[in-house]
């Protein structure tokens, strides 16, 4: 098992339900089993082997997972000092960096939807539809920006300077 992270077979059960948890949510199994086992490492960081032998998986299943993990802004990669393994990790803070990477995505979504408004007419029903949509993604943009200024503040009284 991991590092020092208590009871392998706690920290397996953890795994598998937080990973249920996860999919339940709408992430696909396997990025979510390498996400919560890296979440239960005591580092927060483990190699493609190690990920492989506690899950009983594939290098090729671990590397797919990592991938869209990194794509998501969930995990990122770091080189072995030395070595050419790589190591992938979770942060205290990655849910952060994974919500303030949705803002580019927010504002692509609305600009689509300006788009078709303006090919649709703002008048007919599916152009009131987007509208009402770009309206939504606008929104959450401006929202977005104060709640994360709102979470650095309450996270540093919690956890002090990161």
């Amino acid at each position: 098992m991991t590092e020092g992270a208590g009871d392998a077979e706690a920290v397996s059960r953890f795994v598998e339900r937080f990973a249920a948890q996860l999919v339940e949510a709408g992430m696909t199994r396997m990025p979510a089993r390498v996400f919560a086992a890296l979440m239960a490492s005591d580092s927060g960081a483990m190699t493609s082997a190690e990920l492989g032998e506690q899950l009983q998986v594939s290098p090729a299943a671990v590397s797919g997972a990592v991938r869209y993990l990194s794509q998501q802004h969930l995990v990122s990669r770091e080189r072995e000092p030395g070595s050419r393994r790589e190591r992938y990790r979770v942060h205290s803070n990655q849910w952060y960096e994974a919500f303030t990477s949705r803002d580019a995505l927010l504002k692509r979504w609305s600009d689509s939807l300006r788009e078709g408004v303006a090919s649709l007419g703002a008048d007919t029903p599916a152009g009131r539809r987007l509208a009402e949509n770009v309206a939504f993604f606008d929104f959450l943009q401006g929202e977005l920006g104060a709640i994360m200024e709102r979470w650095r503040e309450h996270r540093e009284r919690l956890f002090g300077q990161s």
